[in-house]
């Protein structure tokens, strides 16, 4: 459970969400047997509504793991994106590869393969929707680095930032955490008073920033 809303609130939702088909349910089952974080179901969910509001045609995420949310973004946009993503960890992304080639989209996502602080410098062009689920620690960072390519009208998502509740009180913290809910906190600080974002902080999963880029400027 995310430990930040009660567990018979968050049972209810997901029991209540019509459960996914297909490739999408057999990731879903592979991450919840092998301990893969993908996005929580009520949060997908919630994404998928984004999806068809916003009508992304390209799409940059950071953080790609078994390549459940690429595909994901996919499906509910019929195949109508363009989704550049990034992946570090061998063991992923040969899964990542897998699932993509399986569901018959090399065309459509792209994996920049090695550290994102590295990869994210070779992508060109702008995009629609940023997608933050990586490092937690380093979300400040991915964020100056790509920014600058998101569109005006654009949206950033950042996913997990309250972090199992630790970023909302200290009571909560994990000794070991500390300096990752510090920069999680200076992030969270930075996105909602930058004055050329409008964002939102929303207590769903383990929690989700939504951010809409009204102008140019950091």
């Amino acid at each position: 459970m995310s430990k930040i809303v009660y567990d018979v609130v968050e049972d209810y939702i997901r029991e209540t969400l019509e459960e996914n088909t297909g490739q999408i349910r057999k990731m879903e089952l592979y991450a919840e047997e092998n301990n893969v974080p993908i996005i929580h179901k009520e949060v997908a969910e919630l994404l998928k509504v984004i999806l068809k509001i916003h009508k992304p045609k390209r799409i940059l995420e950071i953080g790609c793991a078994i390549g459940y949310s690429s595909i994901f973004f996919e499906s509910v946009l019929d195949n109508e994106v363009e989704i550049i993503t990034t992946e570090r960890n061998p063991v992923m992304l040969e899964k990542a590869k897998k699932n993509i080639k399986d569901a018959g989209l090399e065309d459509r996502i792209s994996i920049l393969e090695g550290d994102a602080q590295e990869t994210l410098n070779t992508v060109d062009g702008k995009f629609d929707m940023i997608f933050i689920d990586a490092a937690k620690g380093q979300y400040k960072m991915f964020f100056d680095m790509v920014i600058d390519k998101l569109k005006i009208g654009g949206i950033v998502i950042s996913d997990n930032i309250l972090y199992k509740g630790m970023i909302a009180s200290d009571d909560l913290v994990v000794r070991r955490k500390k300096t990752i809910v510090k920069r999680m906190r200076d992030y969270l600080d930075y996105i909602c008073q930058s004055d050329y974002l409008d964002t939102s902080i929303i207590p769903i999963g383990d929690g989700l920033a939504i951010s809409y880029k009204k102008s140019e400027g950091k």
